[in-house]
């Protein structure tokens, strides 16, 4: 449940970074995740729902007339649930690659510095430090 709230974080509150990332990698893997949708997940899919084809799902405004030379006007919501999954497939592709790299920046920054050995500067006051709270008992 914790990948899903910070998924829903993710696409509300992505900065520009993130932005620029899912511009490229939507550019690049387009073709694929409508494929993936269009000939992999819808078909089972509407299957499932009794042989339904999204992608010839329509709401008709106005039916075509030939006669009269009128084109069909028609609300093609079969299509628009086609793109809102390729849509949430591709940003979740983009957050899991986020994701990666902000636990990797993470590793980074929890890493500890190697301590280095005081110059010698460093050592003469520390020295001169203890002298004084010696002094002081």
């Amino acid at each position: 449940m914790a990948i899903i709230k910070e998924f829903k974080e993710f696409i509300s509150k992505g900065n520009v970074v993130d932005l620029a990332v899912g511009v490229i990698i939507g550019a690049a893997f387009g073709k694929i995740i409508t494929s993936l949708v269009d000939d992999i997940l819808m078909p089972p899919l509407g299957f499932i729902m009794g042989g339904v084809d999204f992608s010839s799902k329509k709401l008709v405004l106005i039916s075509a007339d030939a006669i009269f030379k009128v084109e069909e006007v028609a609300i093609r919501y079969g299509n628009f649930i086609n793109a809102v999954i390729q849509f949430l497939i591709v940003s979740f592709c983009i957050f899991a690659v986020i994701k990666t790299m902000n636990a990797l920046k993470r590793k980074e920054e929890e890493s500890p510095v190697a301590q280095l050995a005081p110059s010698p500067e460093e050592a003469l006051l520390m020295e001169i430090r203890d002298l004084l709270k010696q002094q002081k008992k």
